[in-house]
């Protein structure tokens, strides 16, 4: 998921480093003080070679465009939109997909999924002192979709609705945040997944040189509950009853990068992006219908203009 951009390269270097994906999307910056951006409502549109969340690709190792718009109140309220273009809830029915094996009732490969769309509102404030943001929120993912088989309970909807806490920071040339976000909801299509969190740390450095910022990032993405007995893995390997999630799903992603400002609020970013996903039985648990780990680590280039 991304979140408020505002148009100082401190914010663009949030929104870029840690925006963009669980075998699914994600809250990467929160929303700055309206005075900031110098209007309470702002717009922003993205494309990148590859949509990753929270380390995982959500497009395939494919181009994706995004873009949403906010608004900011100067209580600190604020509530916003943020789209991109997706394909892994199609690719995980599709054949030699992830959904393989659980027993569906339609033709693997007419399942469509083309969007994610986020919605979050939250409280934004500077309660510690100047420089130090709280931010309390809700975010709920959205997935229009048609063609999803039955799967007899091994899978959930995809939709998934989270609330968070951050903390902001900014010390000198130094900003950044850390957060952690909880699942009210099963997790991104897990079963039995709701009470999974995800805590995270993002740092940026303003060089002050030719608009340059650095980013670094880590996560670790814990997932609630067990598989449902019976299960298969993506090979169609039966996963042993009893078999936590955690010990399928659950990972650490981390993000290097550099940040341009372009001014006008145009912006581009590169980075290096990478996760632990684990394996099971010779098996990724993120991937791809060609057998991809889609959390393995790749480079990534990123346009925005905000507005």
């Amino acid at each position: 998921m991304k979140t408020l951009h505002k148009k100082a390269i401190s914010a663009a270097a949030v929104a870029l480093l840690s925006g963009l994906a669980c075998s699914s999307a994600f809250a990467a910056d929160t929303p700055t003080n309206p005075e900031d951006a110098g209007s309470p409502i702002s717009a922003n549109v993205t494309i990148v070679n590859d949509y990753r969340y929270r380390g995982i690709s959500q497009s395939n190792f494919k181009p994706a465009i995004q873009g949403g718009f906010d608004y900011a109140h100067d209580s600190g309220f604020y509530i916003g939109n943020w789209n991109s273009s997706i394909s892994w809830i199609s690719d995980s029915y599709a054949t030699n997909g992830s959904n393989v094996g659980k027993n569906t009732s339609s033709p693997y490969g007419s399942v469509s999924a083309p969007v994610e769309m986020d919605f979050y509102a939250g409280f934004k404030k500077e309660l510690i002192g100047e420089g130090f943001a709280t931010d309390l929120g809700f975010l709920q993912y959205y997935y229009p979709t048609s063609g999803i088989p039955n799967t007899n309970g091994y899978t959930a909807n995809p939709n998934t609705s989270e609330v968070y806490l951050a903390q902001n920071f900014t010390l000198g040339p130094i900003a950044g945040f850390a957060k952690v976000s909880y699942a009210v909801s099963t997790l991104f299509g897990a079963v039995n997944s709701t009470g999974s969190y995800y805590p995270d740390l993002t740092v940026n450095y303003d060089t002050g040189v030719w608009g340059l910022a650095l980013n670094g990032h880590v996560g670790y993405q814990y997932v609630a509950g067990n598989v449902k007995n019976g299960s298969t893995n993506w090979v169609g390997n039966s996963i042993p009853n009893g078999t936590s999630n955690s010990t399928l799903y659950s990972y650490t992603d981390w993000k290097l990068g550099v940040t341009k400002d372009f001014g006008g609020g145009l912006s581009a970013a590169i980075a290096y992006v990478g996760t632990n996903a684990a394996t099971y039985k010779g098996a990724y648990s993120y991937t791809s219908p060609s057998g991809n780990n889609l959390g393995r680590s790749t480079g990534l280039i990123s346009l925005t203009k905000t507005f």
